[in-house]
């Protein structure tokens, strides 16, 4: 009994369960990739087809281990990934995503240094599809519906925020060709905007499809540069240039001023609205 008991609070500290939580849900995607190496690669398929197959499955493999290992880890419905709250929410995310980075690249055009040199064919946008579906769905479960859902219910909603903050900052700080203004706005995305649609929402499909559509629409549709991911087809032929400052230079137009002040603007207005519907989280010790 006492080697239960034991075992039980070890079980339930929450670092314990979001290295459990990411073994799962990464493991389960990396049997995904196992099978495009070993299987549909020897399939006579266009790449573009694999990719978009490998997509789907990596979605569904992150989904699916997540739901069954929390609700038999924490004996509960999963409503974060609520089917009856699909629609409103995954409209919520993907509309955010894409007019976020609609307006970035707007900003640049008004300033004139945004044009189009060529409209290409629709397939165009399968490569940043199928390349923006699997970040937007792995890396949000992993991210958002294990480390920050983990963590907040144990540390509270804002030292939790401060945590992603930070921990991006320290991701993206050495990366080859950073700025400043690339360092913060990368933090203020990743650490701070998808986590604060979700606590607006309590839902993941937010953040997964605000995060799908950024990923898809910066480089896929605009033809700007997403550090990211690597794609050279796009459904505009574009040219960006101008001051680094407007543009993001080589770090790409979500690295740029205006998306670091409207991401920020974005983040607390999701962070407001969550506070007037009671969606901020205490810590545990204080509650």
């Amino acid at each position: 009994m006492t080697n239960q008991t034991a075992l039980s609070k070890i079980l339930s500290f929450f670092l314990v369960k979001i290295i459990i939580g990411i073994a799962v849900v990464g493991g389960s995607v990396f049997i995904i990739e196992l099978f495009r190496q070993f299987l549909l690669d020897q399939a006579s398929l266009t790449d573009n087809k694999k990719n978009v197959i490998v997509a789907i499955l990596d979605a569904l493999a992150a989904i699916s281990s997540y739901i069954f290992l929390f609700r038999v880890y924490e004996k509960r419905k999963i409503k974060e990934l609520s089917l009856s709250t699909f629609s409103r929410n995954a409209t919520i995310g993907f509309t955010t995503g894409i007019g976020l980075q609609s307006i970035f690249i707007l900003v640049i055009y008004l300033f004139g240094n945004y044009f189009i040199k060529q409209i290409n064919p629709v397939s165009f946008l399968l490569p940043a599809f199928a390349a923006a579906f699997t970040a937007g769905f792995v890396a949000e479960i992993l991210i958002v519906g294990v480390f920050f859902r983990v963590t907040e219910e144990r540390l509270g909603t804002l030292i939790t925020l401060l945590i992603c903050f930070v921990f991006f900052i320290v991701m993206h700080i050495n990366v080859k060709g950073a700025t400043t203004i690339s360092v913060l706005s990368t933090a203020i995305q990743a650490g701070v905007l998808l986590p604060a649609v979700y606590i607006f929402s309590r839902s993941l499909w937010v953040p997964i499809f605000l995060h799908f559509a950024w990923d898809f629409s910066e480089p896929g549709i605009f033809g700007g540069i997403n550090p990211g991911l690597s794609i050279d087809k796009s459904l505009f032929t574009s040219n960006i240039s101008g001051s680094p400052l407007l543009s993001g230079g080589k770090m790409g137009p979500q690295n740029s001023i205006q998306s670091l002040v409207l991401c920020l603007i974005a983040a607390i207005i999701f962070l407001w609205l969550a506070k007037q519907k009671n969606h901020l989280i205490k810590p545990s010790w204080k509650k």
